[in-house]
């Protein structure tokens, strides 16, 4: 038991201090996590893995590319081949779906081509089943 010693009572012995002492107690803990560090052992930073054996896939085919140009007249080119209207587009187009493998196309307009025209073509790659397309130089719209 402690002894409150600050504040005497009328009676002029001192009170009984209620308050429990803590210092013991939070010396027993610090002991104990003390041991608790030293008897944990060290963990390893690395982990074991069982990787498949075998070779590697083959490595992936690069896609044919085909350029379509669409010039501010209206001229479509295919590949830098001048093509003479839609009609002659769809049967390139055509051909290019039924090969095994379908070609990517970049589709590159002129910046003074009329969107009609950029929708006409892009709706004819839809016609055909071609799914790689791809818009190229939009950086020229921004």
């Amino acid at each position: 038991m402690g002894m409150n010693l600050q504040s005497p009572s009328p009676a002029g012995e001192p009170e009984v201090m209620i308050d429990i002492n803590t210092t013991p107690l939070i010396d027993v803990m610090l002991v104990l996590l003390i041991m608790l560090i030293v008897t944990i052992p060290i963990q390893l930073h690395s982990v074991d893995l069982n990787l498949p054996q075998g070779n590697p896939p083959p490595p992936v085919v690069e896609p044919e590319v085909v350029r379509i140009n669409i010039e501010g007249n209206g001229v479509i080119h295919w590949n830098g081949e001048a093509l003479e209207g839609l009609a002659a587009l769809e049967s390139r187009l055509a051909s290019a779906a039924g090969q095994a493998t379908q070609p990517e196309l970049h589709i590159r307009p002129d910046r003074a081509v009329p969107y009609q025209r950029v929708a006409a073509v892009m709706a004819a790659v839809q016609r055909n089943g071609l799914t790689r397309i791809g818009l190229v130089g939009a950086e020229q719209f921004l």
